[in-house]
């Protein structure tokens, strides 16, 4: 008898278990046709609220009204319902929020085209109704551009298409709304923008943490070590690492390890790479051993989707473009997390090179708010890539 209750009891609760509804997130092809009561939402220029039956409604009559129908000339004989607003205009110095949502729900996809230099545009998102940033990065690092040089990126997270498109998939939870600036820098150019953040409205679980960005740059590194995220308190995991890095020695620049601090560790960290091309899943140099030269590389889950090679007139610097999403391997702290990555060449006699280069690293995580606070982010000529 006692069986025959704990096997009832057993298929009750695979059956309930199947038949939980299904919120319309973690999207992958064996959920694709699951049905949901989630609504599809997505704002752009065409429609800045991401209003239901909102979209396309700018009048190319109202020309005089920046950021309403920027395409009014081209539109002039259509009329509304054409393509009369498909971007916006920031002025040198000006900061615009480019989507604001009401809750629950989450970002799914964000693709957008910034013009002019990208370490100059500076993107930000604030979850609920927290007054500093969760997410704040020059729009090009954050999609992994960061030597403001265009590069093909092919990954699940991020992708980068020609001739300047920037997408990411990384899932963006928010409970109460979600904003999103983007602030011009530049003290002289008014910058474009193309873009269209696509949303889902929907029941958010009470596992689901928020998602986190910061921009860090040491030019030059100090101590031969860069500090790609610290200070972070509470319970999370970490997901991904962009990385730049502009050389200025001749040899290999690439023997620096990567150490994860967590949850109380002082001296010696939990977890510690063996080399700075293992951690982004490359090997002995990034090398071709046919042509003796770097191969680039874009995978699912790590790249060098970029190598910048000096011209010989002013294209004078070797640089580096690499990323490592840790998607399927998450790092988990429950107290706390700093992460670090050593700056290590080779000299002479097989000895290590303590380096001083320049190096830009994006850091990306998850962690339950409140998050504490960002250093000041770099100044406009530190931003710049010369």
């Amino acid at each position: 008898m006692k069986n025959i209750l704990l096997f009832a009891s057993l298929f009750f609760c695979i059956a309930a278990f199947s038949q939980q509804k299904f919120n319309g997130l973690d999207m992958n092809l064996s959920n694709l046709s699951r049905l949901s009561d989630a609504k599809t939402r997505s704002i752009s220029p065409e429609n800045f609220s991401g209003g239901k039956g909102q979209g396309g409604m700018a009048d190319p009559r109202e020309k005089d009204k920046r950021n309403v129908a920027n395409a009014s000339n081209a539109a002039r004989d259509l009329g509304k319902g054409w393509k009369v607003n498909p971007f916006i205009l920031i002025e040198p110095g000006e900061t615009i929020t480019i989507a604001e949502m009401e809750g629950p729900g989450a970002i799914q996809q964000i693709w957008m085209t910034p013009t002019g230099n990208w370490n100059f545009s500076i993107i930000r998102f604030y979850w609920d109704d927290e007054k500093s940033p969760s997410i704040e990065a020059p729009v090009g690092a954050f999609f992994g551009m960061g030597w403001n040089e265009f590069a093909p990126l092919n990954s699940l997270a991020v992708t980068v298409n020609p001739g300047s498109a920037f997408n990411c998939y990384w899932k963006m939870p928010f409970r109460k709304k979600c904003r999103v600036t983007m602030e011009n820098v530049n003290p002289t150019e008014r910058m474009s923008l193309y873009y269209q953040i696509n949303y889902t409205l929907t029941e958010v679980g009470d596992d689901e943490a928020y998602f986190h960005a910061q921009y860090r740059r040491s030019n030059p590194t100090k101590g031969a070590e860069h500090t790609i995220i610290d200070g972070i308190k509470g319970k999370g995991h970490y997901v991904g690492t962009y990385m730049g890095v502009g050389v200025n020695n001749n040899g290999w620049w690439g023997e620096g390890e990567i150490k994860f601090f967590m949850d109380g560790d002082k001296d010696y960290a939990t977890i510690v790479g063996t080399g700075t091309e293992d951690y982004f899943c490359g090997s002995y140099n990034f090398e071709n051993k046919v042509t003796r030269q770097y191969q680039e590389f874009s995978t699912a889950y790590a790249g060098l989707h970029q190598v910048i090679r000096p011209d010989g007139v002013y294209r004078s610097q070797q640089r580096f473009g690499m990323y490592r999403w840790h998607i399927m391997d998450p790092i988990r702290f429950d107290g706390d997390l700093k992460v670090t990555i050593q700056d290590l060449g080779w000299r002479h006699g097989g000895r290590y090179l303590p380096q001083q280069s320049d190096i830009i690293t994006v850091a990306y995580w998850y962690q339950r708010e409140p998050h504490t606070g960002y250093p000041k982010l770099n100044g406009r000529d530190l931003l710049e890539v010369n």
